[in-house]
């Protein structure tokens, strides 16, 4: 590709590359220092300029591979998160480089590539998002707390730890508690117990009771119950309690059923109409 200079004194010719991405690291490292300073003086936005731009970072995305093999433990589909992020930070370090620094270009685009990835880890890793002094604080317990326990040979106390950290008790205990929304359990995941051998997590996690939901509503109708006259009570316990149907009970009251159907609808709508007034 021909390149011309914003002098516009001489031409430059870049290299024609096919396949950027396999250019060996130390070829690259040599060539990045030609792509650098011929991208220095191109304007921005031109055909040359992304030319030159785009192959430095097919180029040295071999950088971008050695900092994400610190982390071969991930699975894959997230290894390939982490080296999309890195290569962000690789394009960041290229758009920031200037070859007056006189640094390599490997020296100082690494950090900028560790520091995306490390971001990235900060912001999805969490089970629960809790604030960045937070996070930074889990990192500064950890550390203190392995500093203190080899130091003093047992577990550290929440002053010891504060003292060191230069924070407040309270502060300790706050990033204590964050610490715990790091990770996160499936509620499928198997656990073993002594006594029931191996169980699932839900299995130890309580449920709604919905017979509570009636406790308020007994305490708040017994009192009318007792507002009743004998007769309506009777009605109430040999219907619901006893649970006899209308004609058993107008049996035992001497009336028809259909007085009892009458006796037992006016007493629920006095009871309900309690129940309305009470709530």
């Amino acid at each position: 590709m021909t390149v011309t200079e914003a002098t516009g004194t001489r031409t430059v010719v870049l290299p024609e590359i096919s396949d950027p991405s396999r250019v060996a690291p130390q070829d690259a490292r040599e060539l990045s220092k030609l792509f650098f300073a011929r991208l220095a003086v191109l304007e921005e936005g031109t055909p040359e300029y992304q030319y030159a731009r785009n192959t430095l970072i097919e180029m040295n995305v071999t950088l971008v591979q050695f900092a994400a093999s610190r982390f071969r433990s991930r699975d894959r589909d997230e290894m390939e998160d982490i080296v999309q992020v890195g290569t962000i930070g690789l394009i960041k370090a290229i758009d920031r480089f200037e070859l007056s620094r006189e640094v390599e270009f490997t020296s100082f685009a690494v950090p900028y590539i560790v520091g995306e990835i490390k971001r990235f880890f900060r912001d999805t890793t969490w089970a629960v998002h809790v604030p960045r002094r937070l996070q930074e604080a889990r990192v500064a317990l950890a550390k203190a707390t392995e500093e203190l326990r080899s130091r003093l040979g047992r577990v550290p106390t929440t002053r010891e730890l504060a003292a060191l950290m230069s924070l407040s008790e309270e502060e300790v205990i706050e990033a204590r508690k964050a610490s715990n929304g790091y990770t996160s359990a499936s509620l499928d995941a198997a656990i073993t117990s002594s006594e029931d051998g191996e169980a699932a997590l839900a299995d130890f996690i309580g449920v709604d009771d919905n017979a509570l939901e009636l406790v308020e509503d007994f305490n708040a109708l017994a009192p009318l119950i007792a507002g009743l006259d004998d007769r309506e009570r009777r009605i109430i316990h040999m219907r619901f309690v006893d649970e006899l149907t209308q004609a058993q009970i107008g049996e035992h009251l001497g009336v028809s059923q259909m007085h009892v159907s009458r006796l037992l609808n006016r007493t629920l709508a006095k009871l309900r109409e309690g129940m309305l007034t009470t709530r």
